[in-house]
């Protein structure tokens, strides 16, 4: 009895289950738009504009249940199929996004996966040429071809795109975020897949009745009967836990993302300490060392006292071990056992990639010549800077990393490349700039930047070699 009455209260009301259903979709889709924003550089959050296009289409559409019945007393037939005719537009296009997001998140695909890129809009445009235009043409009836073309509008479009779109974050979740042993975000995401899931079932293939398999028996009035409750009301909940898990799930990213560039940064600062420390060394104490070495040397070449040569020996050896000990404490300060340039640029690349979570590619020559290691470590730095700067101001999808040698010249070319949203025009000079200009002076070379507003920055070092230095 009580089921009665819980199917006749959703009647009665179903005005504001459908207002609430539309607002949810909406607000989803407003709110990852606007995070969307702050995100720009993650390679997760540049699927989210079409995650975020979904909902705000889809809220529309949901709408649309709402008003359009309000004006079929007010409106003409024609003015009516008109606006049914955009519901299915909405309906259609907001399935498209879907399922773009979710063939977006499977990038890179392999190579015999490659057509699943254009599948979205090869589906949508075959709905949009069979069903939605022919059905139309063929002049069954406005209410039969509007339900035939919402069914198969779930079908092709719907349920495949939320199942890929569920594929693809999970997918996502565990290729970018199980590394970086990110449980919590790791969770919500698995919760947003789940939700998508269920969306697949309630807008898919719970679809409205009709007179064929398998919306005969799967549909919207069935599922009323069985629960009570409108598929809507469903829907709306669904959609709320999506909402809230990606939400939520772009705050924590953006925090731990934070964090380890911030990681990044200190590993940077220590850097420059160590090669302070070992310049201060190198000029400082070994000098001094190495001096008393030799006043000792000349003492013991003067004295002919046989015990003051045998003691004076005895300070020289200590003098020596000093030495050696102190050259030893600088060869691990500078990291003089590190690979070649191109081996440890690769490397650093790939630990800003995977700690940022930003697309990073790298190029170099096949013939970049063997530099000190003290060069090495000023270039490496170097790029580290640029690196850290790009991935925390740029807001760039993508940075790009070059190293050439110029054999002419006889010169090395660094170049760190963003497409972000590029230097103010009056650039505030603060101690990433100034350290990357130190860096320029003590290497000999010289240092450029051209950037454009809103097309990226690109940051030029060039250096010329041992010979041409000295």
């Amino acid at each position: 009895m009580w089921l009665d009455g819980l199917r006749q209260w959703f009647v009665i009301n179903r005005p504001v289950v459908l207002f609430v259903c539309g607002q949810v979709f909406f607000v989803m889709g407003l709110a990852i738009l606007l995070q969307t924003r702050r995100y720009s550089r993650l390679a997760l959050a540049r699927s989210m504009p079409w995650l975020a296009l979904f909902g705000l289409l889809h809220g529309f559409y949901q709408w649309g249940n709402l008003f359009i019945p309000l004006h079929q007393h007010y409106a003409s037939e024609g003015v009516i199929a008109i606006l049914e005719a955009l519901q299915l537009l909405l309906l259609a296009g907001s399935f498209g996004a879907l399922f773009q997001f979710g063939v977006q998140l499977m990038h890179p695909l392999p190579e015999g996966w490659r057509w699943l890129r254009s599948l979205p809009l090869a589906l949508f445009l075959l709905w949009l040429a069979v069903p939605f235009y022919l059905g139309l043409a063929l002049g069954h009836g406005v209410a039969h071809w509007h339900c035939t073309a919402e069914i198969l509008a779930r079908y092709m479009l719907g349920a495949p795109g939320a199942v890929a779109a569920a594929w693809g974050l999970r997918r996502q979740a565990k290729a970018r975020l199980l590394p970086l042993d990110f449980p919590s975000i790791y969770n919500l995401l698995r919760v947003a897949g789940v939700a998508l899931l269920g969306y697949a079932l309630l807008a898919g293939v719970i679809v409205p009745q009709a007179d064929f398999f398998p919306a005969r028996w799967l549909n919207e009035v069935n599922l009323q009967h069985w629960l009570a409750l409108p598929v809507e009301a469903l829907q709306a909940a669904d959609g709320l836990v999506l909402a809230a898990a990606v939400i939520m799930g772009l705050e924590v990213f953006e925090f731990e993302t934070e964090r380890l560039i911030e990681r990044m940064e200190q590993a940077q600062v220590v850097a420059i300490e160590r090669e302070r420390i070992a310049r201060d060394l190198h000029d400082g104490a070994i000098q001094q060392v190495y001096a008393a070495g030799l006043v000792a040397q000349s003492l013991r070449n003067r004295i002919q006292n046989p015990e003051m040569v045998e003691e004076l020996e005895r300070l020289m050896a200590g003098i020596n071990a000093a030495i050696a000990e102190l050259r030893r404490f600088l060869v691990e300060l500078r990291g003089q056992e590190t690979p070649r340039l191109t081996t440890a640029l690769g490397a650093l690349v790939d630990e800003a990639q995977r700690i940022s979570g930003t697309e990073i590619y790298l190029e170099t020559d096949d013939h970049v010549p063997t530099v000190s290691p003290e060069m090495a470590a000023h270039l490496l730095s170097f790029a580290r800077e640029a690196l850290s700067n790009a991935i925390r101001h740029a807001r760039s999808p993508l940075i790009e990393v070059r190293l050439a040698y110029d054999h002419a010249a006889h010169r090395l070319r660094l170049e760190v490349e963003d497409h972000g949203i590029g230097l103010p025009d009056d650039p505030d000079p603060g101690f990433g700039l100034r350290n990357m200009r130190d860096r320029a002076r003590l290497l000999g070379g010289t240092l450029a930047f051209q950037t454009r507003r809103g097309q990226g920055t690109k940051v030029i070092l060039t250096v010329p070699l041992e010979s041409d230095r000295n």
